[in-house]
């Protein structure tokens, strides 16, 4: 498998349950919680890391991967690319199965770090939009 190969994105889609959603927002005009609520719809649970939020969709929001008491399978990345490798390395050092660079977050060098440590990557892409591509 590769980094966004068809095979990836699947097994991300149907094996990572538990999803903690770096830079998810509590305002519902933001992508990454009109994202994360379909997510959350469709049967996932959604761990919001945002140093910035006390709580998202009424849940307690954490700031940052490391303080979640939770185990992770996916990072699903909603943050600027030249951050987007702190989230990847603290996926890492956590253990995720897998990370998820959103639509628009790209760089290469930290993905590329995520995928020689094991872990299932998918950079560029929308979750939503390759969920209900899947389906």
């Amino acid at each position: 498998m590769s980094i966004n190969s068809k095979e990836t994105i699947r097994l991300i889609l149907t094996e990572c349950r538990t999803i903690a959603v770096v830079g998810l927002s509590s305002d519902p005009s933001r992508p990454s919680n009109s994202v994360s609520g379909y997510m959350r719809r469709n049967g996932y649970r959604v761990i919001a890391v945002n140093p910035n939020e006390t709580a998202v969709f009424g849940e307690k929001a954490y700031p940052n991967l490391f303080t979640v008491p939770a185990r992770i399978d996916l990072v699903d990345i909603f943050r600027r690319s030249d951050e987007a490798g702190k989230a990847v390395d603290e996926a890492i050092a956590v253990g995720a199965k897998a990370v998820w660079l959103q639509e628009g977050v790209i760089d290469a060098t930290p993905a590329q770090r995520a995928f020689d440590a094991g872990l299932l990557v998918v950079m560029d892409r929308c979750w939503l939009k390759e969920h209900i591509r899947n389906r």
